[in-house]
C-alpha cells in the first residue's frame, strides 16, 4: 500500500479526453465472442483487471485469446469446445466476472471451482445461485452456496420464466447465459428496467433472443456467430471527468465517443437536473450501442432528489453524483440505492466516512444519503478501500479541497482505469 498525494488544481480544467473501452461491455464481449464460432475482433477493449479475469477465465477454458494494443481477437470454435479447466478460476475483484460466468459454467457438462479475492468473497451470489439452482444447476460453496469459493458440475439446465428480485443486470444476464444452453424457453422479467447490454450483444451474436417491455426471452435454438465489436467509451469513467469540470471554476472538457446507452445515462439526466452545463454532440450508433461526444462546462448546482427507476441506470456514479451535491446548494437525497451496500465494498458506508473526512456535510440512510451543500471540502487522509469508484472520487474531490488530500491507495483504480491519472493531469495541464 502507498499513499499518493493530491492537490487542489491551480487552474482551469482544459482539454480532450478518450476515456477507456465500457467495463460492461468488454466483459459481455469476450464472454459471447469465446462462445461464438469464428473470429470476433473487440476494439476499444478495456484492458483493466476486472476484463482481464474474464479473459483469464476463458483461456483456462480453452479459448485461444490475442491482443493487440487496443484490440482482442478472439478465436473462437462455438460453446461446444470449450473444456473442463485444470484448475479453479479466479474472478478477482470481478462481480461481473464471477456472476456472469456462474451462469455459463451452470451450463457446461464438466466440473468447474471458482473464488475471488477478499472482497469478492463477501459478496452475495446466492442472488444468481438461487435461479440456477431452479434451472436445475447444483452448487457447492461457503454459506449454502450464498458466496464464493463455488464448485458445480454444470449441464442438464431447463428454462425458467424468472422475475428478478432485484435491480440487476448481472442476476439477468446469468439467467439469460444459462438460458442459452438450457432446454426449452428462458424468460426474465425485470419490474425495473436495467442495463441492457448483454441482450443487445447477444442479438449481434445471432441468439435466439427476444424482448417486449419488461421481458426477454432466449433459447437455445441458435448458436453464436462471430462479429466486430467496438466497445464504447465508460460512461462510467467519463463520470469523473464530467464531474471535475462542473466544479472547478472556468472548466471546460470535452470528452469523445462516449456511450449513450439509454438503460446508462442517468448521470446526464441527474446533471442536468442539477443544472449543469452539457452538451451532446457527433451522436451515432455503433455495433448496436449508441455513442457521442459530451461537452462539459462549469456551473452552479442545485440539490435535487434523485430515487426510483433512475438508479439502477446512475448505480455506479452515485459516490461521485455525491461529491457533486457537496457543492451544490442546497440538500441532495439520494435513494432507492440499497444495491450499493453489496458492490465492491459497502459504497453508502465508504462515501458517507470519505466525504464526511473531507468536510462534507453528508449523512447515510438505509438505502443512500442526505447530501447537504454547499460545504467547503478541507482535505486530509482518505481511504479508497480498495474500491476503485471510490478512489477516483477522492482524486476528483482533492482538485477543490482547501489542503491536500492523502489518498491511502491508488492500486484499485486499475480495476476499471489504468491511466485514469495520466488522463487527469492531461486536462489540469
Amino acid at each position: 500500500m502507498k499513499n499518493k498525494e493530491l492537490f487542489p488544481s491551480p487552474n482551469p480544467l482544459s482539454g480532450v479526453v478518450n476515456v477507456p473501452g465500457d467495463k460492461s461491455i468488454s466483459h459481455r464481449a469476450v464472454m459471447f465472442g469465446s462462445m461464438a464460432t469464428g473470429i470476433t475482433r473487440v476494439d476499444n477493449f478495456l484492458d483493466g483487471e476486472d476484463c482481464m479475469r474474464t479473459v483469464n477465465a476463458f483461456r483456462s477454458l480453452g479459448v485461444r485469446i490475442n491482443k493487440e494494443e487496443s484490440t482482442l481477437i478472439i478465436h473462437g470454435n462455438g460453446a461446444s469446445s470449450l473444456a473442463e479447466p485444470l484448475t479453479p478460476l479466479y474472478f478477482g475483484n470481478s462481480g461481473t466476472t464471477a456472476r456472469l460466468m456462474l451462469g455459463v459454467l451452470a451450463a457446461l457438462p464438466f466440473f468447474t471451482a471458482a473464488y475471488g479475492d477478499k472482497s469478492l468473497t463477501k459478496r452475495p451470489m446466492d442472488r444468481v445461485v438461487d435461479p440456477l439452482t431452479q434451472m436445475g444447476a447444483s452448487f457447492e460453496g461457503r454459506n449454502n452456496g450464498c458466496n464464493l469459493p463455488l464448485a458445480f458440475r454444470g449441464g442438464g439446465l431447463k428454462g425458467i420464466c424468472y422475475t428478478l428480485p432485484v435491480k440487476s443486470a448481472q442476476v439477468k444476464s446469468a439467467v439469460l447465459l444459462a438460458g442459452l444452453f438450457a432446454e426449452g424457453e428462458t424468460k426474465v422479467i425485470e419490474k425495473t428496467t436495467t442495463r441492457d447490454h448483454t441482450e443487445n450483444m447477444l442479438h449481434a451474436f445471432g441468439a435466439d433472443i427476444t424482448r417486449n417491455k419488461n421481458q426477454t426471452v432466449i433459447t437455445n435454438k441458435k448458436s453464436l456467430k462471430s462479429v466486430d465489436v467496438f466497445v464504447p467509451g465508460d460512461i462510467s469513467s467519463a463520470a469523473f471527468f464530467l464531474a471535475a469540470a462542473t466544479i472547478v471554476p472556468e472548466s471546460t472538457i470535452t470528452l469523445r465517443n462516449v456511450g449513450l446507452n439509454e438503460t446508462r445515462t442517468g448521470i446526464i439526466d441527474v446533471m442536468g437536473n442539477m443544472g449543469a452545463k452539457l452538451e451532446i454532440t457527433n451522436e451515432q450508433t455503433v455495433s448496436g450501442e449508441r455513442i457521442g461526444d459530451i461537452t462539459v462546462s462549469y456551473g452552479e448546482l442545485n440539490g435535487i432528489v434523485i430515487d426510483g427507476d433512475i438508479i439502477p441506470r446512475l448505480i455506479d456514479e452515485i459516490p461521485v453524483i455525491a461529491l457533486l451535491a457537496t457543492q451544490a446548494e442546497g440538500t441532495t437525497i439520494i435513494r432507492d440505492a440499497s444495491e450499493l451496500r453489496f458492490k465492491e465494498t459497502d459504497r453508502i458506508a465508504a462515501v458517507v466516512d470519505v466525504l464526511s473526512a473531507l468536510g462534507a456535510k453528508i449523512e447515510a440512510t438505509d438505502d443512500g444519503m442526505i447530501i447537504h451543500g454547499k460545504t467547503k471540502l478541507t482535505g486530509g487522509h482518505a481511504a479508497s478501500y480498495d474500491d476503485h469508484r471510490i478512489a477516483m472520487m477522492i482524486a476528483i474531490a482533492s482538485l477543490i479541497t482547501e489542503g491536500k488530500v492523502i489518498l491511502d491507495d491508488e492500486a484499485c483504480i486499475a480495476i476499471s482505469y489504468p491511466d485514469f491519472f495520466d488522463d487527469l493531469n492531461s486536462v489540469i495541464g
